[in-house]
C-alpha cells in the first residue's frame, strides 16, 4: 500500500481490503474515479462490484478500504467522515510512509454517525 501510494501522490490512491471479520488476508488496488482525487477518492465501481461477486462466490470478503493521504495525516478527514458508513469496516489510511488503521462505528454520542476508532495492528 505504501508503494502504491507513493507512486500515486499527489493524487490519493485508494483499493479494497479482503479477508474474513478483522482479518485482511489482500488488497485489491483500485482506480481513484473522484473528480478531485488529490483531496478524495472513490474506488472504481467496477473493481467494487467484482469484488461483491467474488465475495458471494464463497472468496475473500470485503473487510474495508483503503486510500492514501498525500498531505501527510494519517488520521480520517472531514471527507473520510462524511463518506463512511457505521458498518465496522476497516480504513487504512497511508501518508508519509506509513499505514494507520481505522474501524468505522456508530457514534452513539452524536445521534449514530460515524466515528472512527484506531486498531492496533496484530
Amino acid at each position: 500500500m505504501v508503494r502504491e501510494a507513493e507512486a500515486a501522490a499527489p493524487m490519493e490512491c485508494c483499493g479494497l481490503l479482503l479477508g474474513s471479520g478483522d482479518s485482511i488476508s489482500a488488497i485489491l488496488p483500485a482506480r481513484n474515479v473522484h473528480e478531485t482525487s488529490e483531496t478524495a477518492f472513490l474506488i472504481d465501481p467496477a473493481v467494487l462490484v467484482q469484488a461483491q461477486r467474488t465475495a458471494r462466490a464463497g472468496d475473500a470478503d470485503i473487510v474495508g478500504y483503503y486510500h492514501s493521504h498525500p498531505n501527510g495525516r494519517t488520521g480520517p478527514s472531514p471527507c473520510d467522515r462524511a463518506q463512511a458508513l457505521p458498518d465496522d469496516r476497516i480504513w487504512a489510511i497511508i501518508a508519509n510512509g506509513d499505514v494507520r488503521f481505522w474501524k468505522a462505528v456508530a457514534d452513539q454520542d452524536n445521534n449514530g454517525l460515524v466515528a472512527f476508532m484506531p486498531v492496533t495492528k496484530a
